[in-house]
Formats: C-alpha cells, sequence, structure tokens
C-alpha cells in the first residue's frame, strides 16, 4: 500500500515537471520587459544659424523730394480763321457803332441833321474826325447819286466805305520766319497795363501753332511779375525763356535771348521789354538801347506797339512816342471785345502810318489773332 502511494506521488511529480519542461521551450527564455517610453514632445526645429531670427530695418532712405509738376505742352490752333471763330465776340462789343450807322442810313430820306448824327456817331467810336468826316462826304455823294437804297445796298455800301478806310493795302504779315541763319527777332513794346506781357505769352502760342519754334526773352526787368507770368506762358507751349535778376540790366536779357535763339536754331525770338523804369534812364532811351544791343547780332524784324483799345484816343499820344523811337512795324491792339470803339483801329493806322497786325479779342490763351479788314468790318456790322 504504501509502495503504491509512493508510485502515485511520483508519477505526480514526474507529470508536473514534464509540463513545466514543455511550455518552457515552447515560450523560449524569458526577457525582461521594458518599462514603458515616454512621450515624445515634438518642438520646431530651431533656425539655422544663418536663418536666426534677425529684425532688420530697411536703409535709412533721405526724405522724399517734392515731386516735380511738370506741365502738359499744350498745342494751341493756327493762326489761319481765327479772328473769324472770334467774330461773333467782336460783334457783340460793336454792335452800337454798326448798328447805329445801318439805321441812320436806312431812312427814306437824310437831312443835315442825320448826317451830322452819323458824323457824330463814327467820331464816338474812335473814327476819328478827320476820318469820319471823310466817310460821311462819300457816303452822301454816293446817295445823292443813287437815290433811295435798300438796307442790303446800305450794308454794302457802309461796309465799302470802313474797309477803304482800315486799308486792304497795308503789309499786315508778321515777319518771323527765320533767315540768314539767324532767327527772326520781334520786340514787344508798350506802357505797362496795356497787356504787353500777355501780348507777347499770346504771340507765342500764334506761332508755335502754326508749326515755329520759339524762344521767349523776359527783358522787362523791372516788373516783378513779368518774368514770372512770360515762364508760365512758355511752359504751357514748350517755349524757352531766357531771364534775369529782377532789375538787370533789360539790354543783357536781350542780348542772351537772341544769343540763345541763334544756338537753338529756333524760328522766332520774341522779346519783352520794360514798360516802366524806375530809374533815372527814361524809358525810350533803354528801349532804344534794347534794340540796338539785339542788332549787334540779329536783324530786329519786327517792332510790336502794344496798345490798349479802350483808352481811345488817348492811346495815340502814347504810340507816336513810341514810333519815334522804336520805329514801330506794327499795332497790337488788345481788349476790342471789351468796352473798346472799333474805330481806333482807323485813327490808330492814320496816326502812325502803321497797320495793325493784331488783336486781342477777349481773357484766353487763344484769343489773339491776325487782324482781316473785311473779317473784322463784317464783325461790327453785324
Amino acid at each position: 500500500m504504501e509502495y503504491l502511494i509512493l508510485g502515485i506521488a511520483l508519477f505526480v511529480i514526474l507529470a508536473v515537471g514534464g509540463m513545466v519542461a514543455l511550455l518552457r521551450s515552447r515560450s523560449g527564455p524569458g526577457t525582461l520587459e521594458a518599462p514603458p517610453e515616454a512621450p515624445t514632445i515634438t518642438r520646431p526645429a530651431p533656425p539655422a544659424e544663418e536663418e536666426t531670427a534677425v529684425v532688420t530695418r530697411p536703409a535709412e532712405r533721405p526724405p522724399l523730394a517734392e515731386p516735380v509738376v511738370v506741365p502738359e505742352i499744350e498745342l494751341p490752333p493756327p493762326s489761319a480763321g481765327r479772328l473769324q471763330r472770334l467774330r461773333a465776340r467782336l460783334a457783340r462789343s460793336q454792335s452800337t457803332l454798326g448798328q447805329g450807322l445801318l439805321n441812320l442810313l436806312s431812312r427814306e430820306s437824310l437831312t443835315d441833321d442825320d448826317w451830322d448824327e452819323i458824323e457824330d456817331l463814327l467820331i464816338s467810336a474812335d473814327v476819328g474826325v478827320a476820318p469820319s468826316r471823310m466817310i460821311v462826304d462819300e457816303l452822301r455823294t454816293r446817295v445823292k447819286v443813287t437815290g433811295q437804297l435798300t438796307p442790303d445796298q446800305v450794308r454794302a455800301l457802309l461796309r465799302e466805305q470802313l474797309v477803304a478806310q482800315i486799308g486792304l493795302d497795308l503789309p499786315r504779315a508778321l515777319h518771323v520766319d527765320a533767315h540768314g541763319g539767324h532767327p527772326a527777332v520781334v520786340m514787344v513794346v508798350g506802357v505797362n497795363g496795356t497787356g504787353k506781357t500777355t501780348t507777347t505769352g499770346k504771340l507765342s502760342r500764334v506761332l508755335i501753332g502754326d508749326g515755329k519754334q520759339v524762344l521767349l526773352g523776359a527783358a522787362d526787368t523791372f516788373r516783378a511779375a513779368a518774368a514770372e507770368q512770360l515762364t508760365t506762358w512758355g511752359e504751357r507751349v514748350g517755349a524757352r525763356v531766357v531771364r534775369g535778376p529782377e532789375g538787370s540790366d533789360p539790354a543783357s536779357v536781350a542780348f542772351e535771348a537772341v544769343k540763345q535763339g541763334i544756338q537753338d536754331g529756333v524760328d522766332t525770338v520774341i522779346v519783352d521789354t520794360a514798360g516802366r523804369l524806375h530809374t533815372k534812364t527814361g524809358l525810350m532811351d533803354e528801349l532804344g538801347k534794347v534794340k540796338r544791343v539785339i542788332e549787334k547780332q540779329a536783324t530786329v524784324d519786327e517792332v510790336l506797339l502794344v496798345l490798349d483799345a479802350t483808352t481811345g484816343q488817348n492811346g495815340l499820344t502814347q504810340a507816336r512816342v513810341f514810333a519815334e523811337v522804336v520805329n514801330v512795324t506794327g499795332i497790337a491792339l488788345t481788349k476790342l471785345d471789351g468796352t473798346a470803339k472799333g474805330g481806333i483801329v482807323i485813327s490808330v493806322q492814320r496816326e502812325l502810318g502803321v497797320p495793325v497786325k493784331l488783336v486781342g479779342l477777349g481773357e484766353g490763351p487763344d484769343d489773339l489773332a491776325p487782324f482781316d479788314p473785311e473779317a473784322f468790318v463784317d464783325a461790327i456790322l453785324g
């Protein structure tokens, strides 16, 4: 019995030991369990050395200068047809003269008093005493010969007489073309207040509109605003302006302007001169000097006298003095669209023996026009 118990016990021990051995052989040698891994914290990589964040400031720059405003160059209209385009403006200002004459001459019968009234109307329009009497005498003779006239005949007769007094045969062309390798030189003269500098600027537009190259000389050095005003006119049309310090010698500025015009090869040099001096030197002496200095280099082709048409007969005294000193070749009659009386054209030409070549008919930059006698009379008569 004891042997049986021992045998069973031994069998159990062997069985358990065999099972353990079998399990170990299947699972392999034992390994140590690694500790759990720590959580990974992802951080952005630091920038490379050359990419290290650096606060970069823009390089110091000098303050920006004020932008230079370059005026837009204008292209003025040509001179041809300017007076025709301005006829309506001229007609409005001269309607009293034209309509008054037409109304008087259209009466069924004209008495001596009527003819006196016609003469008075002409004189009040600044035609002048002598020309007015000549016109009345001619009209009176023609009416007696022809008899009663129709309104159209009256107008045609009056037109004929006015055109004859203004003159179709006077040389009104401006001499502004270069010649002999030199530019044409135009001197613009007149007292301050007549529109002299403005006329100089407007004349540059007339010539540039006709395709000419123009240089301006600001020789009115005794009026502070004159050079600035002329420079503004030049910038608008691309014309170069030669100027000097305020109060400098006008003759030297005129000389330099002509010299520069020769170098630049322009067609025309226009010299704006002083209308009043603040020195003991007489204005006329100074103008004579300017002309002589210019003629050391080139011929003075035109001397344009600027007259304010609104001054009427009073302007003729000025005209006579200028004509005696600088040999005026033409008249520029300004402000003819205002209260001016159109007869001044006849009287100034008769007084000086110099033709009206330009007329100013407004404040606009292109309101200066070459004078056309027939278009002028047609505008007066409406």
